[in-house]
């Protein structure tokens, strides 16, 4: 090989290493299922990030739960071996637990009012996330959270009766069927199906859309028609990677993040809504409680609200969101 060729095999090389050194790759992790309406929209978002930035920025992703259960996702994220992901609340527990006051039960009583709070009190959301080393790039509502069992559940007294299965590990639940009186069986939610078929449990709680495609609502019979919380759900990045990328990439990504997550919410209303048809299609009944045994249900809410502030939340703030609700 003459000079000049091993000189242009040798820009080659560094064309190609500086090349490899740019390149970002962003390994997004979520729970839902490939061919979700979730799954779809992220892979629109993945493909507009990897076409404008010329491929220096690669969204990898780790769908169905993969890479573990929510808390396995944020230690991943923490050490480095992920970078993103699309989190229920529990996620969010694991990373700003101020944050799971969205969660708290019958906090809210219509849509109506979980957007008003999302949108006042945003930026203080979004600055708490920074503080723990995470960007929000966007917010994405699980939904209406309804309890399931094999035994109709009427009453307040019926949760005596049950096996209540419990997301292991998290607060919110616990406390809130604590206060319900139910018998709770912690368990990783990738454990639950087969807890289902041997009748360890025989009640979960989760929105429509979301125990369908996990097959659970094949082992059920009724549903409580009155939801218990409506549950959070943020999309995050670790700062750290965000930051490592070259500003214009960055800003691509943060773009492309707001155009395609800002309907997420209104789509996920929109199949809850129609999963609840699909329920009561496949034999499911829906029971409502009596406007007496309603506000009996409320009250506990209120109650197991009270006693996570300051456990899990600050008082302050459940304090200034109830407040902002109260005002017509």
């Amino acid at each position: 090989m003459n000079i000049f060729n091993r000189f242009a095999a040798l820009i080659l090389i560094l064309i190609s290493f500086k090349t490899a050194q740019a390149q970002t790759a962003v390994k997004f992790a979520t729970l839902a299922p490939e061919g979700t309406s979730w799954t779809k929209t992220l892979r629109q978002f993945a493909d507009e990030v990897k076409n404008k930035t010329s491929e220096r920025v690669i969204v990898k992703i780790y769908s169905g739960g993969i890479s573990g259960d929510e808390k396995d996702v944020v230690r991943k994220i923490r050490i480095g071996q992920l970078n993103a992901a699309g989190f229920t609340g529990f996620g969010i527990g694991e990373i700003a637990p101020e944050i799971r006051v969205l969660d708290a039960p019958f906090l809210f009583s219509n849509s109506s009012e979980t957007d008003k709070i999302y949108s006042k009190f945003s930026q203080e959301f979004e600055e708490i996330f920074l503080k723990k080393g995470f960007v929000l790039l966007g917010w994405c509502e699980v939904g209406e959270v309804y309890v399931f069992s094999k035994s109709p559940i009427e009453k307040m007294s019926d949760f005596s009766k049950i096996k209540m299965w419990l997301w292991e590990g998290d607060p919110i639940a616990e406390e809130t069927f604590k206060e319900l009186k139910a018998n709770l069986i912690p368990l990783s939610i990738t454990d639950v199906m087969t807890s289902l078929q041997t009748g360890m449990i025989d009640a979960v709680y989760g929105t429509p859309n979301t125990i369908i495609p996990l097959q659970w609502h094949s082992k059920m019979k009724y549903a409580l028609d009155l939801p218990i919380t409506n549950a959070s759900g943020a999309i995050l990045i670790s700062k750290k990677t965000l930051d490592s990328m070259q500003a214009q990439d960055s800003k691509v990504l943060t773009e492309s993040a707001k155009k395609y997550f800002k309907n997420l919410n209104d789509i996920s209303r929109k199949e809850n809504a129609k999963a609840v048809q699909t329920l009561k299609s496949k034999g499911i009944i829906f029971i409502k409680p009596s406007p007496q045994e309603t506000q009996e249900f409320k009250k506990a809410g209120e109650s197991a609200r009270k006693r996570l502030a300051s456990k899990v939340y600050p008082s302050s703030l459940l304090e200034k969101i109830e407040k902002e609700l109260s005002k017509k």
